[in-house]
């Protein structure tokens, strides 16, 4: 079970849209891991593909937005931003599909801060393969002080 459950219960997607199921380890404000179970359940592999159920690209990436939002939103030094978001997606490859049953490695690190804009590079393995990689970029709002 996940060592670090508060830091993943801060993601602010429902149970049908998660797709980071536990972290592995967590160095808050620079890097994480996390597992996603493909359980073959998912609402989407219904049509994608019928007959023969793959995770789409889209949601891989999805999933490294999700542990680098979880990984920057842990950090010691910088306030939590609000209502952060996936805002750019730079250099994504997929090179394999996920199908029900496999157990995806997602790892993610932080590469840089400025203001509300969060960059992140991340990877997804599985089986000991490179199943999907991409950098990107998350933003939110600055709390501001209080006056």
């Amino acid at each position: 079970m996940s060592e670090h459950p508060s830091a993943l219960d801060a993601l602010p997607h429902g149970p049908s849209f998660r797709f980071v199921d536990e972290l592995v380890s967590l160095d808050g404000g620079k890097r994480g891991e996390g597992i996603y179970r493909v359980k073959g359940d998912e609402a989407f592999l219904e049509g994608h593909f019928p007959g023969n159920p793959m995770m789409p690209g889209v949601i891989l990436i999805e999933a490294i937005a999700q542990l680098g939002g979880v990984v920057a939103q842990s950090d010691p030094v910088e306030k939590p931003l609000s209502d952060m978001r996936l805002t750019a997606v730079r250099a994504a490859k997929i090179l394999g599909a996920a199908v029900p049953g496999e157990i995806l490695e997602i790892r993610v690190a932080v590469e840089g801060r400025m203001g509300g804009l969060v960059q992140v590079d991340g990877e997804i393995h599985t089986g000991g393969n490179l199943l999907a990689k991409a950098k990107i970029t998350l933003s939110g709002e600055i709390s501001g002080s209080a006056t």
